[in-house]
């Protein structure tokens, strides 16, 4: 198998985990979390995300969050922004990296966001020039990129041309999200060396949900692609609130768990990690879809 020696994870648990959920974690959990995932070897966290709280009241306090949280200075910690207001709560809460979502898929583009997907590449113009100008990364994501449950396929054409639109105003950093968790392992291997090919110099991160099982194997084909980046989320918690049958993200748990398996260097402590999902269960007071919190590690039972 033609696999990496290396990979990277993204904890996206603080955002993308904790938007979707009925019980709103209080800032000192929040805190300790983001603090734990950190402490088990992870390098780059989504704390949270800079949106109108109405929309996503779970992350109304991430500004108080990312003022409290222990920064380490070796570890990127960044936050979903939709608008410059988001760029300029980053900026007052001491965020250094934003990111900005756009969706391939027209319909949900507009549950979403209300906007056409022009209108939001549009209105990113205002906050990349925000961000530059108080020294703010900015890196993108494309959101059901693999499928969208309101419309279905998703053409690649689709995602290029949005891929496109984020190098013209300067986003070289690109997420590809399989947001209601609609790929296959042969569509993400070959959107993944498609977007390499005629975009080399970008880095690329692939954001997957688990809600058919397909997760890990699509983890498998975007490696055997090259992709060394994904995103994950502490005992697979996760759902986007706009598009129905959104359920969680690949456990970073079974991430990590199946890397290290198969050697590849994560830099994650394995069952710091499982603390820190075994944690989180216990806050949002429900089971979830981690494999490795249901069954336990491989090497426990030989």
């Amino acid at each position: 198998m033609l696999i990496p020696q290396t990979a990277y994870i993204c904890e996206v648990g603080p955002r993308d985990g904790l938007q979707n959920e009925k019980k709103i974690l209080d800032i000192d959990t929040k805190v300790k979390l983001i603090n734990d995932v950190v402490a088990a070897g992870i390098k780059i966290v989504e704390i949270g995300s800079f949106v109108h709280p109405k929309a996503v009241p779970q992350l109304a306090d991430t500004d108080e969050v990312a003022k409290r949280i222990r920064r380490s200075p070796d570890v990127e910690y960044r936050a979903l922004v939709s608008n410059v207001r988001g760029v300029e709560r980053a900026i007052a809460a001491g965020v250094t990296k934003v990111k900005l979502t756009v969706s391939a898929s027209e319909s949900h583009n507009k549950k979403n966001w209300n906007r056409s997907t022009q209108q939001v590449i549009h209105d990113f113009d205002d906050c990349i020039r925000l961000a530059a100008e108080n020294r703010i990364e900015v890196s993108g994501a494309i959101s059901t990129a693999f499928g969208c449950p309101f419309e279905g396929a998703i053409a690649v054409q689709q995602v290029v041309e949005i891929i496109k639109a984020f190098e013209k105003i300067g986003i070289r950093e690109i997420s590809l999200s399989d947001t209601t968790g609609m790929a296959y392992p042969r569509q993400v291997y070959e959107m993944a060396v498609t977007v390499q090919q005629l975009f080399p110099q970008n880095e690329w991160w692939l954001h997957l949900h688990n809600t058919r099982g397909l997760a890990l194997a699509n983890i498998m084909a975007g490696l055997q692609a090259g992709i060394i980046r994904f995103d994950a989320s502490f005992a697979g918690l996760g759902g986007c609130p706009f598009a129905p049958g959104a359920s969680g993200n690949v456990a970073t748990e079974d991430v990590v768990h199946m890397l290290e398996l198969m050697g590849v260097k994560t830099g994650v402590d394995l069952d710091k990690i499982i603390g820190v999902a075994n944690v989180v269960t216990q806050q949002v007071e429900h089971q979830t879809e981690s494999f490795i919190l249901k069954a336990g590690k491989s090497k426990t039972l030989q």
